[in-house]
């Protein structure tokens, strides 16, 4: 006589099934909701030097000429890239590009005063320069157009 065993199956579900679509979307979630919070930051800082809002760049609603190097040229990377990292459109370039001048902005404005970024004033440029440089390596995240436009190619 033969007997053959039957594969055995579980009617619970185990915990990793029950766990991973909540698992798999919470970290897109958190990048996405990231990803909108820091850039809306970034365009307010660009909003100062453009536009004078918040008090400007002087306290008294002071602006800067958009074509000016590099204040204005900055002012502008963080209005028009950070509304591209803010809708998660180009996101990866933008917010490469606005990494990079965070950077610049770090090493040649505030890096010369004093080593370290508390001393200096730069802690928003290298807070900016490393978050911005992680979206663009990491991408977009929920919540953008960049996923929209792939799911419809």
């Amino acid at each position: 006589m033969t007997t053959t065993a039957l594969p055995t199956t579980s009617s619970a579900p185990s915990a990793s099934s029950v766990a991973s679509p909540v698992a798999g979307k919470l970290p897109a979630a958190a990048l996405g909701v990231t990803r909108v919070v820091v850039s809306f930051l970034f365009i307010c800082h660009g909003m100062v030097g453009l536009f004078g809002a918040f008090g400007g760049v002087d306290g008294r609603g002071g602006t800067i000429d958009p074509l000016s190097w590099p204040g204005g040229w900055a002012s502008l990377i963080h209005l028009v890239a950070g509304a591209l990292v803010l809708v998660g459109l180009w996101t990866r370039p933008a917010a490469l590009l606005s990494s990079g001048a965070m950077a610049y902005a770090y090493f040649t404005v505030h890096q010369p005063i004093a080593l370290f970024p508390i001393p200096n004033g730069g802690e928003p440029a290298a807070l900016y320069s490393w978050i911005l440089l992680l979206i663009g390596i990491l991408g977009p995240g929920a919540f953008a157009l960049d996923t929209l436009r792939k799911r419809r190619r």
